[in-house]
């Protein structure tokens, strides 16, 4: 039995736990964008490309909807392979950045955001099956993912 079946007695317990994973998520994801800003700056976008400062406002809330997400798709009886699949989507997301910033793999990164894309639908359609709560939080997650998908071929091409 994993820790996660053993704590359906203490559900804020693991409400931290699905927390801590997305913030080790985001803190892997700022080691690679620590000079982003400046180095987004640098590149040549298109000219409805957002702000560099818009970026860190939108993964704060989104990262906030993607623990709650999880938690209540648990809390409603996720599995294994649905919270593997959770886990799966977060290692992506943690990829993208060191493709895109750290390496400057402009193409590779844009593969690697088309798995992540293909992902997340995959896991609305199955935290579906548990809670359509835990679903549409993970809604505007996906709407980003498409933007970001969009703003980093157009980068690519760009540059």
């Amino acid at each position: 039995m994993s820790t996660l079946s053993l704590s359906r007695d203490h559900p804020l317990r693991v409400l931290l736990v699905f927390v801590a994973a997305v913030v080790v998520t985001a803190l892997v994801g700022s080691l690679f964008s620590v000079s982003a800003g400046d180095e987004y700056l640098g590149l040549r976008r298109p000219g409805w490309a957002p702000p560099a400062w818009l970026f860190g406002p939108v993964w704060t809330a989104l990262y906030g909807l993607i623990a709650l997400s999880g938690w209540l798709a648990w809390r409603n009886g996720a599995q294994r392979g649905e919270l593997a699949l959770f886990g799966a989507q977060l290692v992506l997301n943690a990829a993208w950045t060191p493709l895109f910033f750290g390496l400057g793999w402009y193409e590779a990164a844009f593969a690697e955001i088309i798995v992540l894309w293909l992902t997340v639908v995959t896991l609305i359609v199955v935290f579906s099956w548990r809670s359509k709560t835990a679903a549409v939080l993970l809604a505007p997650y996906l709407a980003w993912v498409s933007f970001a998908g969009a703003l980093n071929i157009s980068i690519a091409v760009l540059n």
